[in-house]
């Protein structure tokens, strides 16, 4: 498409990382606390078809090598589309971001990452509406489903804040719709590559009960995505026989890791963090972590800052637990799997929790076990391994106290 817009668009560009020294402008990511992306289903006659906005300063007046708040908005209509189609339109972003010459987009929802280099801006791209016209080129032309699309920008850190809440009232209307449902009463997963391009062995499998490791895509999503494009990225994986019901081991998850990691790994564990765990790409929301010193683990999410209680950051940790392969001890996750019934079970669960960022405990709070909550350790109770162990010993926290039966 090189000459139809600034830069060339294609396939060819998934994988490519704009590093620091390339960097233009940078827009959410860790600097930022104001981002998010949200994709929209409205009526015909909601939406002006083609219009691109952008409140706010726009890319050229913007100061180079900075990060910038950024909400991206996208409304569209058809006939033929339904509500559930939202989030996995919505994860279209990641794909049709990174199908952009010098443009690299990571995360999603209210944890969004993009970076611009310096190559492209020079070539033109130097106008949010350059790239609000190519991302609608992409989701028409690869969509037929749309009809009518419009596209806003939002970098004025005010009027961000405004419609944030909104945006995470939606996700969490999402993630609750999709619970309750189990793995035993449903035949079929479903798998997520759209991360390949960063991971090339690395497969997500979506069930009832686990998430995508990007929080983006629950099982409903998956079925949604399935019947709205057959041959996209995200595919119905029939389940097969349940070789172990405690690690959530599948003869049909084994067969399609296997096919899709190109035999880099023949079996996998969807509710353990050791032996054969679930590969990660780099979008994960959390990591979960061993603790050798207490023989437990521990939580940590994208944006918590400075060393965790092993003296070491989430980005180490990251670049540890990425790439598509299985690194026993290190599990990236989406944080609302920290709600599943089965989260963690061949590892005790909750109970084998011992250390977690405060704001991540008080938000799933809900979901921790009420006699648990006041024994896991925080950044506030434990800053290394030894305090870890002070403060466990002193609540009494039920793994240390050999208290909890791991299942058989």
């Amino acid at each position: 498409m090189e000459g139809v817009f600034p830069v060339d668009i294609g396939p060819q560009y998934e994988g490519e990382v704009v590093r620091k020294a390339d960097l233009y402008v940078e827009f959410g990511g860790p600097n930022v606390s104001n981002k998010f992306e949200l994709l929209t289903i409205k009526g015909l006659e909601e939406v002006e078809n083609e219009k691109i906005e952008v409140i706010g300063p726009d890319i050229s007046d913007l100061k180079e090598g900075g990060s910038y708040p950024l909400a991206l908005m996208i409304n569209i209509a058809g006939t033929r589309l339904e509500k559930d189609m939202e989030p996995v339109l919505e994860r279209r972003m990641h794909l049709y971001g990174n199908y952009i010459e010098g443009l690299y987009h990571m995360n999603q929802r209210d944890d969004v990452w993009m970076r611009l280099n310096k190559d492209s801006y020079a070539k033109g791209l130097n106008s949010l509406v350059e790239i609000g016209k190519i991302l609608i080129f992409l989701y028409t032309s690869e969509l037929d489903v749309i009809e009518k699309i419009s596209v806003t920008f939002i970098t004025d850190e005010k009027k961000i804040a405004e419609f944030l809440p909104g945006a995470r009232e939606v996700y969490a209307a999402r993630d609750k719709r999709a619970r309750g449902l189990k793995e035993e009463n449903v035949e079929e997963f479903y798998t997520c590559a759209l991360c390949q391009s960063f991971a090339p062995t690395h497969i997500c499998i979506v069930t009832p009960e686990r998430i995508a490791n990007c929080g983006a895509i629950s099982w409903f999503d998956g079925k949604a995505a399935y019947k709205l494009d057959p041959e996209g990225p995200v595919q119905e994986v029939k389940k097969g026989e349940c070789l172990d019901p405690v690690r959530g081991e599948y003869a049909g998850c084994n067969q399609v890791a296997a096919e899709k990691s190109m035999g880099s790994y023949t079996r996998v564990y969807l509710h353990s963090a050791f032996a054969y765990p679930h590969t990660s790409c780099g979008c994960f929301q959390a990591i979960c972590f061993y603790i050798p010193e207490v023989d437990a683990l521990g939580i940590v999410h994208r944006d918590f800052a400075g060393e965790t209680v092993v003296g070491t950051s989430f980005s180490t940790m990251a670049g540890e637990a990425s790439g598509g392969r299985q690194i026993e001890g290190y599990l990236g996750l989406a944080l609302e799997y920290l709600r599943s019934p089965k989260f963690l079970q061949a590892e005790g669960g909750w109970k084998r929790i011992v250390w977690m960022p405060q704001i991540i405990k008080d938000l799933y709070k809900d979901a921790c076990p009420a006699d648990l909550y006041d024994k896991i350790a925080t950044e506030n109770d434990a800053k290394n391994t030894d305090e870890l162990v002070e403060f466990l010993n002193r609540a009494g926290h039920p793994w240390l106290k050999g208290e909890v039966e791991l299942p058989v």
